[in-house]
């Protein structure tokens, strides 16, 4: 059986609970006149199917000569996936990569083994002001994929699949839902849409699905007589049937989850692993520094400065 912490057989069923297992209240943190919210991982829980990371960055608002400039730095053990709402942001990786992603595009970039990357807003976009609003996520990836070489994909907006009725536009990012499926290839099973609800819409969440999990981007939503407001991530028992219904302004949603993984994963820093010994090897080729013959290379555009680990 496929690891879940929340799983417990002892556990009432049916009625007898209600169908939220958890409410998560992200964390706020200032990055420099730049919020992130982070709502994975958490106390009550390290992940929502694979999704071991889940970040709002912003809104944030930046003035001329101002913006982000997130240095050189490393992952082992998963896959980020950006998502933009507002503003445009530039990736650079060690392998080559060299992608600009603006709103409705997808990043999805495969750590594997190993790969540094940066992200900022540098050229042309210092030069007027701008809006930032966006999530980043970590998917983790299973053991047989930890060592797999590092790749990136870039998917435009116009190429993410649309699904639409009944004051409902959905947008699958990733995997399998709704009788759909978006074509890029992930490493385990799972979905991920952005969804957008007219006042009084429902929208159920994928009955396909081991875990699931809702994050309110805006308005509010209800569910089972509670209603939730922007910056709240609900996470459902699994194998319930279960829709969710925007408030009288309407509600944009993140879904997201899939299938549990074969078990926990460590986290430090950048690095997540199923082993401390896979995130130890890392630590130590990061702090040795040697990018022409090490594990870790810089990014080539971008290699003369890089962020330091830190010191625990």
């Amino acid at each position: 059986m496929s690891w879940n912490p929340a799983l417990d057989p002892d556990l009432p069923k049916g009625d007898a609970v209600d169908a939220i297992e958890t409410v998560i209240v992200p964390r706020a943190r200032d990055l420099g006149g730049f919020e992130v919210r982070r709502a994975l991982p958490s106390v009550a829980r390290q992940m929502v199917g694979p999704f071991i990371f889940f970040d709002q960055m912003g809104p944030a608002e930046f003035v001329t000569g101002q913006g982000i400039d997130v240095r050189p730095h490393p992952h082992i053990g998963l896959a980020t996936v950006t998502y933009l709402y507002k503003g445009r942001l530039h990736h650079r990786d060690s392998i080559g990569t060299d992608q600009w992603i603006e709103p409705g595009a997808i990043n999805w970039m495969v750590a594997g083994h190993g790969i540094t990357h940066s992200e900022r807003t540098d050229g042309e976009m210092r030069k007027a002001p701008f809006n930032m609003l966006g999530i980043q996520t970590w998917v983790a990836l299973p053991k047989g994929a930890e060592d797999d070489p590092a790749a990136f994909t870039h998917i435009p907006a116009a190429e993410v699949p649309l699904l639409e009725g009944e004051g409902k536009q959905v947008r699958l990012l990733l995997g399998d839902a709704w009788g759909a499926r978006n074509p890029m290839p992930t490493p385990s099973e799972m979905f991920y849409a952005d969804a957008v609800l007219a006042a009084g819409a429902s929208l159920p969440l994928p009955d396909n699905q081991e875990d699931r999990g809702v994050y309110v981007i805006s308005g509010e939503v209800s569910q089972g007589g509670q209603t939730f407001d922007a910056g709240r991530m609900l996470i459902f028992r699994p194998g319930d049937r279960i829709a969710i219904t925007a408030g009288a302004q309407g509600a944009r949603v993140m879904l997201l989850g899939g299938a549990t993984l074969e078990g926990p994963r460590y986290i430090w820093w950048n690095f997540v692993a199923s082993s401390r010994d896979r995130i130890d090897a890392a630590r130590e080729a990061w702090r040795a520094g040697d990018w022409a013959h090490g594990r870790f290379r810089l990014p080539p555009d971008d290699d003369q400065e890089f962020t330091p680990a830190p010191a625990q």
